[in-house]
């Protein structure tokens, strides 16, 4: 009789074996005996039972059985290998353990018995007695998926203790029995004895959770419905499956040793935790087959590299066919397998190579933003890609900037351009030295082997070209003194021929004379001054005066340049004093300040010597210059009203209108510009003021020109046709009669004026009253001795009253009293 492949069942179908075949070992004594109660006939592949080998002997590496019909496992499982009858009660057989580093042995007796079954006579017509305690004795029932049968198949015997003393009948029910699947189990009614029909898949079943029912004939029960559970045991009969037909991974070519490429995964439905369901990965087939660089981790399905190198320009594809294996990869386990495609990505492990060392090129000098050259390179790694894509550089020859190098993008090639101009005299050729490298970084091991970059030599020849003159430098500097004679020759722009280095033969013209000052000699390129040069009347003063030259070569070629000539300054200009006319009013107002300028350079300018144009002893008396730096002076009132010394006031802290002197009496002093006493003069009866007019001027100064107090008349105030302070009049009796103008017509004319200033301060502040010494000023009647302010305020002078539109915030309570009126 023919039998099948052998098949193992699991851990769980081993624990209900045991339990049903009541297993017993002796664990103090185990290396001599181990008792198994089984059956008396055996299938092929089913367990018997379990021994215990590390007790044994832990070290154990080789497992033998003393008899054909039984094979023992790693684990120590014994399974029949045939189909076993024992036709005797007892059959036993020996195991052997062998270490055959240390050539230790030991050996296990296996001592197998079978029990037969008895049956016990039931009564029938006893009266029935209550108990207080009924049980049932069931032994935990199995069985295995896939029986062959015999059908129907005993499992188990069913008894209730009732039976000792009445006569029971007993029954089932549940999945299997009256529910789906139907008329799986039966039981016989007067014996207890449960048998199944027929096989079941324990991947569809795995247990199946019967009630036995113990009752008498007249139907009452003599005990409690009893649960039985029959549970499927485990057969190998499912091949793992792979989670996926084809898998598809990539590794990048730089990866070392061990790096994980990705995992593959198997599934089994046989029963979990058992050797049915315990899988083992392996690969059964590599393409290209040699060499092996792959492996696969047995337990995890991890697949990793075995080498330190892949080359994905040698092969960029492998093929692997995995195998999974239960029952651990042992031989007679099931075996499922799948395809695993592993794609090898790019790295920059290829540097570019030049196809030559040395190339040569050529270029006319001048030319620019032209390409001079394409230099082809041999990259192996993946086209397109920023590990082919090639970066030139020029590394030497180009530290004036004259070339560039960039890359095809279609080609890969380098091209090679001139962006500035280059001079065959300064150079008839160029070497330069170009390297390249990737876009992407070179992989490290690459890296290492690199010690200096791929390079190659460029010779560019330079080709000669009549370029026509040079002007260079493009500004030459020469110096003129202004006032020189007409006609003066000075050198002038000097251009070359850059092939020649000469500048014969070169012809100039001018361009641009700002003030035509020059002419141009046509063949020597001099210049001759054609007008008289004035420093001064250039602006600004100190800048270069520039001019335009153009050079011409016979072929009618040019170039520009420019002539920077700096004119030297002479002593030509006599110093200006700033102020046409200045004025000083006694007794507030002692003095002023003098400023004089000289537009010649600073060393013909300051200091200055001022002195007084009328020095007769009547004007020293009255007048003194004190002078305050190089550039400055200060003319100083003479006679000044005071009771007391004091400093000069500020006009324009004080804030009136128009400045009168005091005419309190007491000592007139002289005051310097500093307001120190200088001297006292014994004319303290009358007060005067003075006006330092635009008049007359002799030597470059301007005269100063007195008006003494005493008996003067309006027309004499008059005389000198410039303006006056309101006290230019004052001092002894005046002849108001003799005045041009009455005082109703200079009230008529300044009137109007000052309300309308007074207004506009008005609105331009904040109405707030300030302390101020503003009056008005009545007219006191024809012949008064104190004069007429008339003469301060001629119609024509109109400019006298400027400062009216200066007034600030204080004058707001007089305007405001004013705009009343």
């Amino acid at each position: 009789m023919a039998t099948a492949e052998p098949r193992v069942p699991g851990r769980r179908a081993l624990r209900a074996l045991l339990l049903t075949v009541a297993v017993f070992s002796f664990a103090c004594d185990a290396c001599k005996k181990v008792i198994f109660n089984v059956p008396p006939k055996l299938e092929a592949d089913k367990i018997v039972g379990r021994v215990n080998l590390k007790e044994c002997l832990r070290s154990a590496d080789l497992i033998q059985s003393g008899d054909p019909d039984f094979r023992v496992l790693d684990d120590g499982s014994v399974y029949t290998a045939s189909p076993v009858v024992l036709s005797d009660e007892k059959r036993s057989f020996t195991i052997w353990l062998s270490d055959t580093k240390t050539q230790t042995q030991k050996e296990i007796k296996v001592l197998l018995e079978h029990q037969k079954k008895v049956l016990r006579k039931r009564h029938t017509k006893e009266a029935v007695l209550r108990r207080s305690k009924r049980r049932w004795a069931p032994i935990p029932c199995s069985m295995l998926e896939n029986s062959l049968g015999p059908f129907p198949l005993f499992l188990q015997q069913v008894q209730s203790d009732a039976a000792q003393n009445y006569t029971i009948f007993y029954s089932i029910s549940g999945r299997g029995v009256d529910q789906e699947p139907l008329n799986l189990f039966f039981i016989e009614r007067d014996t207890g004895n449960l048998y199944c029909t027929r096989p079941v898949d324990r991947e569809e079943y795995d247990v199946f959770d019967l009630i036995a029912y113990a009752s008498t004939a007249d139907g009452y029960s003599a005990d409690l419905p009893l649960p039985l559970p029959i549970r499927v045991e485990d057969e190998n009969d499912n091949h793992p499956i792979f989670t996926e037909a084809i898998y598809n991974f990539e590794v990048p070519e730089s990866s070392k040793l061990g790096t994980t490429v990705g995992v593959v995964c198997a599934t089994d439905r046989d029963e979990p935790d058992t050797m049915h369901t315990r899988l083992k990965y392996s690969i059964l087939e590599q393409t290209p087959r040699s060499p092996g660089l792959f492996s696969v981790h047995p337990s995890t399905g991890v697949i990793t590299t075995v080498t330190h190198y892949l080359d994905r320009e040698t092969v960029d594809k492998y093929s692997l066919i995995m195998k999974v294996q239960d029952m651990d990869g042992q031989n007679f386990g099931l075996v499922g397998t799948s395809t695993c495609i592993i794609t090898v990505k790019d790295s920059n492990d290829n540097a570019p190579t030049f196809k030559q060392n040395t190339y040569e090129a050529s270029v006319e000098e001048n030319a620019y933003n032209v390409e001079i050259l394409r230099i082809p390179i041999e990259d192996k790694d993946l086209i397109n890609t920023a590990n082919w894509r090639a970066n030139f550089t020029i590394l030497k020859g180009n530290e004036n900037e004259h070339f560039k190098i960039s890359t095809d993008k279609e080609t890969n090639e380098g091209v090679l351009y001139v962006v500035k101009p280059l001079n065959y005299e300064e150079n008839h050729q160029v070497i330069l030295e170009i390297g390249v490298g990737n876009e992407a970084p070179f992989t490290r091991d690459v890296a290492l082997r690199m010690t200096t970059m791929n390079r190659a030599l460029v010779t560019v020849h330079v080709r000669d070209q009549d370029e026509g003159p040079e002007c260079s430098p493009a500004a030459q500097y020469i110096r003129i003194t202004e006032n020189a004679a007409v006609g003066s020759k000075i050198n002038g722009y000097k251009a070359y021929d850059p092939e020649t280095k000469s500048s014969n033969h070169l012809r100039y013209k001018k361009l641009n004379d700002p003030k035509g000052w020059i002419t141009i000699d046509e063949i020597s390129g001099s210049i001759i001054t054609s007008k008289i040069l004035d420093r001064e009347a250039m602006a600004p003063r100190n800048e270069l005066y520039n001019i335009t030259v153009l050079a011409i070569d016979q072929d009618g070629k040019s170039c520009t340049g420019t002539l920077a000539v700096s004119i030297e300054d002479m002593n030509d200009n006599p110093p200006e004093v700033l102020q046409s006319y200045v004025t000083v009013c006694k007794p507030k107002m002692k003095y002023t300040d003098i400023s004089a300028v000289d537009p010649d350079e600073p060393i013909h300018g300051a200091p200055f010597y001022f002195s007084l144009a009328n020095t007769s002893p009547e004007t020293n008396k009255i007048w003194t210059l004190t002078k305050v730096n190089a550039v400055l002076l200060t003319l100083v009132c003479g006679v000044v009203g005071a009771k007391k010394r004091k400093g000069f006031p500020e006009d324009l802290a004080q804030q009136n209108l128009i400045i009168s002197n005091t005419e309190a009496p007491g000592d007139d002093k002289v005051c310097s510009a500093n307001g120190f006493m200088t001297q006292t003069v014994n004319n303290s009866g009358q007060g005067f003021c003075g006006t330092m007019g635009s008049g007359v001027k002799n030597g470059g100064q301007e005269t100063i020109e007195m008006v003494k107090g005493g008996h003067q008349t309006l027309e004499s105030c008059r005389g000198t046709g410039h303006h006056h302070t309101l006290d230019s009049c004052r001092g002894g009796p005046t002849e108001v009669d003799n005045c041009r103008y009455t005082y109703s017509e200079w009230h008529s004319f300044t009137q109007p004026r000052l309300g309308e200033k007074l207004h506009l301060c008005n609105q331009n502040e904040d109405h707030v009253p300030s302390q101020d010494y503003v009056l008005t000023y009545n007219y006191e009647g024809r012949g008064s001795p104190a004069g007429s302010v008339g003469c301060c305020s001629e119609k024509q002078e109109e400019d006298g009253l400027d400062f009216l539109n200066n007034l600030g915030a204080k004058f707001t309570t007089l305007a405001e009293t004013c705009t009343k009126r």
